[in-house]
């Protein structure tokens, strides 16, 4: 499977809390701050909302005397074997479930795994409903925020393989049938800007996806409204894309 360059903006966060995180665990009577920021060459006003998603996400904690050690949650990813997936998956569904309530949208973690779209975990409830999977979402990438996010993270020949073994269809009247008008909105597209889906997929059904790449793992992290929530969709998107930090340093780690 080739891949297109990585994306460099978005997630440099991630990168800078590893750092954050190798400094912490070094020092296992705890450090300062200062000291992490010297070490890591962050500036402190650049460390500290990293040091409280850090807090916040339970990999490293705050001590009575304002040091910083590792957190319980970094302990239990540390883990080897079958201990360290359910670990990381137990993580990504709290976080998952986080966004969920403070977005208010059902939320989607995917991946690109042997050349199929999977939805790998998500997080829906009463007030936040899934999307009802009325075509299989491995034959939908075309349509669907998720699946035409990771198609982004693909080059030419990769998306040419893809559609290759699930060819484009309509599912909707807002669906695109047309590989060439596809390929050219997918290439077009910036990679900071999050995917929509306004009913491509669905009829009622609004969605978003952000790119979630570790390493040269294709994936995406994606919500759905129903249509009466559209006029939410941006600002959702928006949020979506500014906390995919955690989510993604769950994979990282």
């Amino acid at each position: 499977m080739a891949l297109k360059p990585e994306p460099t903006a978005p997630l440099h966060s991630v990168q800078h809390a590893l750092r954050v995180m190798e400094t912490v665990s070094r020092h296992g009577g705890g450090v300062t701050d200062v000291q992490i920021a010297r070490e890591t060459g962050l500036p402190v006003g650049h460390l500290a909302p990293l040091l409280r998603m850090l807090c916040r996400e339970g990999y490293v904690t705050q001590v009575a005397d304002g040091a910083y050690m590792v957190g319980e949650a970094l302990v239990r990813l540390g883990a080897g074997g079958p201990e360290r997936q359910a670990a990381i998956e137990h993580k990504l569904q709290q976080t998952l479930t986080a966004l969920r309530d403070s977005i208010g949208a059902a939320i989607y973690l995917s991946r690109y795994i042997d050349g199929e779209i999977r939805i790998t975990q998500y997080a829906d409830g009463p007030r936040t409903p899934k999307v009802n999977e009325w075509v299989d979402f491995k034959s939908a990438a075309h349509a669907m925020a998720a699946g035409k996010c990771m198609l982004t993270q693909l080059d030419h020949n990769g998306r040419r393989d893809h559609l290759s073994r699930h060819k484009i269809v309509r599912l909707t009247s807002h669906t695109t049938t047309s590989e060439r008008v596809l390929f050219n909105k997918l290439d077009s597209h910036p990679a900071s800007v999050p995917v929509l889906d306004l009913q491509e997929y669905a009829v009622g059904t609004v969605c978003a996806a952000v790119p979630i790449t570790a390493g040269q793992a294709v994936g995406s992290l994606a919500l759905s409204l129903p249509l009466a929530h559209a006029h939410r969709l941006r600002q959702a998107a928006h949020t979506l894309n500014r906390e995919a930090a955690p989510v993604l340093l769950s994979l990282a780690i």
